[in-house]
């Protein structure tokens, strides 16, 4: 993890990549490294291959755990520049933005030995409410609610993934 990390530094210092490809290399390399799915994964229906239940417009946020979140929040807004609103620190978790997208650092609920990325949110386009719960429910999944604006799934693998509409972004909530 260590020579990915410093490869991305090194071409992003020599200009060879963007400020958000760096940004979105990290949260690549993190989620995959530090992903630890249950063994079980859920049965459900296979989309055909020429037709998605839903089109994926970009990843709407990161959720991070860790034991202090405090040194993690500090790294990624004094390292990458990710900002937090006023009331976006609650002193357990904090809301950082960045582009279109936020992270979510919060102490994780349970002791853990390394941080976790606990869940990928992604926006979909054209966001209905009761149509996304009913297409989720017809392909066999167990959407949970969270927001107004989202629901959790289960992937194959039974790692948990939020799939959100545009009322959830980095500026909706400043409160987490």
């Amino acid at each position: 993890m260590d020579k990915i990390i410093d490869g991305l530094l090194q071409q992003f210092e020599n200009g060879k990549i963007s400020r958000r490809q760096l940004v979105q290399g990290l949260a690549t390399g993190v989620a995959a490294g530090m992903v630890s799915a249950p063994a079980a994964a859920p049965a459900f229906a296979a989309a055909p291959a020429s037709k998605p239940l839903f089109k994926a417009l970009f990843v709407n946020h990161i959720s991070y755990s860790t034991t202090n979140y405090a040194p993690s929040r500090d790294f990624y807004t004094g390292i990458l520049g990710m900002t937090t609103g006023a009331h976006s620190d609650n002193g357990t978790q904090c809301k950082m933005t960045f582009g279109d997208s936020f992270m979510l650092v919060r102490n994780s609920r349970q002791p853990v030995e390394k941080p976790v990325v606990d869940h990928l949110a992604f926006t979909i386009a054209d966001w209905d409410t009761k149509k996304v719960e009913a297409a989720l429910k017809d392909r066999g999944f167990d959407p949970r609610p969270d927001t107004e604006d989202s629901f959790h799934v289960k992937d194959p693998a039974g790692y948990d993934v939020q799939i959100c509409g545009p009322g959830m972004n980095p500026r909706s909530n400043g409160n987490i």
